[in-house]
């Protein structure tokens, strides 16, 4: 296999490497990102690995890079994936979602390379959710309710367009919350085991964690489980077809932070501050995988009390790392 991996200094990325190199050993793999990984390229033995540091809104960069690798797959992994922070910077959100995945599809169609593309969307694509029609599938209307989910919407319409129009081999998902050991801290599972790590090696008796609204339930996967979604609908995933990727069922913030805290034999009481409550949130939002498992075989393995275990041990070994 030839793929050429955008977003590749990101947390998916490294587990998507991870699976390849016990998966698929022999694969030639590009990695495109602005900035150089924090994971060591080498320790990927079984893989041949290039990584170019260049920026997808540069459409000559992107040109260069194609036509001296010509992929037989693309996964489009390059995003800025904060809801948050697109409230704050609407335009780079939209200009760094859908502009740097057209700079990428047009090339393709430009130079006429027959390779696969994998567009990975959110499930922010969904917005404003009526509650009767969970769990949500993907003939769900889409109603975008943040800068973030519009631009997530947009990619997947020229998505469609390329498929439809051009003929371009495009394979789309709409990806929900997913989580794991390495994932940043601005992600709101791996704040809350950060925090709790902290007040188990610091007990002062209060312990109180600093959230926003915790009454919110989502949809949470285990990212080893996400990348297996995209190796498999790489290879046979229907042309032109959107796919969830999620786990079908639903928790809430409060129910995490609580699973964590008896992880770590502690209690703790949550405080919500104003600031990280969104506008616009959705109350409930949880997905049905039931088209990938149906068409592909696909199913989640890793159960949601291991991942959460994991992301407690990352944090606690990353902390030690920090102090000493």
């Amino acid at each position: 296999m030839k793929i050429l991996l955008t977003g590749f200094s990101g947390f998916v990325s490294k587990h998507f490497l991870d699976m390849m190199n016990v998966k698929e050993p022999g694969t030639e793999i590009i990695g495109i990102a602005r900035e150089q990984p924090t994971f060591d390229i080498a320790s990927f033995e079984n893989l041949n690995i290039k990584f170019c540091r260049a920026d997808l809104l540069d459409k000559a960069s992107v040109d260069k890079i194609l036509s001296e690798f010509q992929p037989e797959y693309i996964l489009h992994l390059a995003s800025v994936s904060s809801v948050a922070l697109s409230w704050q910077t609407p335009y780079e959100s939209f200009v760094n979602n859908t502009n740097i995945f057209l700079n990428v599809v047009e090339q393709v169609r430009l130079n006429k390379f027959k390779c696969r593309i994998l567009s990975v969307g959110s499930s922010e694509e969904y917005g404003e959710v009526s509650e009767d029609l969970l769990p949500l599938a993907e003939t769900y209307t889409l109603k975008p309710v943040s800068p973030y989910a519009v631009a997530r919407v947009s990619q997947e319409m020229l998505s469609k367009i390329y498929a439809e129009g051009y003929d371009l081999d495009i394979v789309m998902t709409r990806s929900f919350n997913h989580i794991g050991p390495g994932q940043k801290e601005n992600f709101v599972i791996s704040s809350f085991a950060k925090q709790l790590i902290q007040m188990s090696q610091h007990p002062s008796g209060k312990n109180i964690l600093i959230a926003g609204d915790v009454s919110i339930i989502r949809d949470f996967l285990d990212v080893r489980d996400v990348v297996e979604a995209y190796l498999l609908l790489l290879k046979n995933g229907k042309s032109g077809e959107i796919y969830n990727i999620c786990s079908g069922h639903g928790r809430s913030l409060n129910e995490i932070i609580q699973t964590l805290a008896s992880q770590l034999g502690i209690n703790v009481t949550v405080k919500t501050d104003p600031a990280r409550v969104r506008p616009n949130e959705n109350k409930k939002v949880i997905g049905s995988n039931q088209k990938i498992r149906e068409e592909l075989g696909w199913a989640p393995k890793i159960s949601f009390e291991e991942s959460l275990a994991d992301i407690l041990s990352y944090w606690k070994n990353k902390l030690q790392e920090i102090s000493s």
